[in-house]
């Protein structure tokens, strides 16, 4: 049964069109928690259980159901057939196509991890070494790439693309780096290290060619400075929430004339 949140008034955990599949034992997806989440699950499998058809469920998410969010959420429950199982999967590989890319420059510890960190989020995740045995047999759920001249992925890479330098090379992060800013398209542009890394780096931008001014919107130190764990983990969670709002701030922010 395919549960979709169909319309919403005032506050509620999802949006519209947020959903979830139930089966007789098993869940997939989420509409939001909590006792309406509940409320919906006993609602599929009745409905399952009775090969009932389309139905429509009103919550108010008040203190009848134990929730004080104070809006109110209408869901409709549908049983996926093979037509609307067609129509679901071609929705969802139209939506992965529109996915932010995020490009992953180094897999080290902190490559890796960071690898990992966006694997369940919403964008497709590239992991990218010039060394074949540092991403042989690395799974994160996206892609990996052995390249002996990484920096030629960054021409590849589609616009407003993500792109965090953190290979085992300060040459090749600069190169990596550089690119990725010389675009001026992209959404985040990263590079692991610390503020005398950054100094060196614009250093090496004018020595270069390249426009001294890019490196305002380079990220660097990544993760911002509230935390001092160095930990490759707390790093790249850090850095996934740096990416994230990175990503928000541009799809808000008006386009240019």
């Amino acid at each position: 049964m395919l549960v979709r949140v169909a319309a919403v008034r005032g506050s509620a955990p999802r949006d519209n069109d947020a959903v979830m599949s139930v089966t007789a034992g098993e869940m997939a997806g989420t509409i939001g928690g909590g006792q309406l989440e509940w409320l919906a699950i006993a609602k599929a499998r009745e409905m399952l259980a009775d090969r009932s058809q389309v139905a429509s469920m009103d919550v108010a998410l008040g203190p009848e159901i134990g929730q004080c969010c104070g809006g109110r959420v209408r869901l409709d429950f549908e049983p996926v057939d093979a037509p609307l199982l067609g129509a679901l999967e071609m929705q969802a590989s139209a939506q992965k196509r529109e996915l932010p890319q995020v490009l992953v420059f180094g897999a080290g510890h902190t490559g890796k991890a960071l690898a990992r960190a966006l694997a369940p989020l919403p964008l497709t995740t590239v992991l990218i070494d010039s060394r074949p045995e540092a991403v042989e047999g690395f799974d994160h759920g996206g892609a990996v790439v052995a390249s002996a001249m990484p920096e030629s992925e960054v021409r590849k890479a589609p616009p407003n693309s993500v792109f965090v330098a953190m290979t085992h090379s300060h040459n090749l992060d600069f190169l990596i780096t550089a690119e990725a800013l010389a675009r001026g398209d992209a959404a985040y542009c990263g590079m692991i290290g610390s503020a005398t890394k950054r100094a060196v780096f614009l250093s090496w931008l004018a020595e270069n060619g390249y426009d001294k001014s890019l490196g305002e919107k380079l990220t660097c130190p990544i993760g911002g400075s509230t935390v001092r764990d160095k930990r490759p983990e707390v790093i790249a969670a850090l850095t996934a929430a740096e990416i994230l709002a990175a990503l928000s701030a541009r799809e808000l922010s008006p386009p240019k004339q």
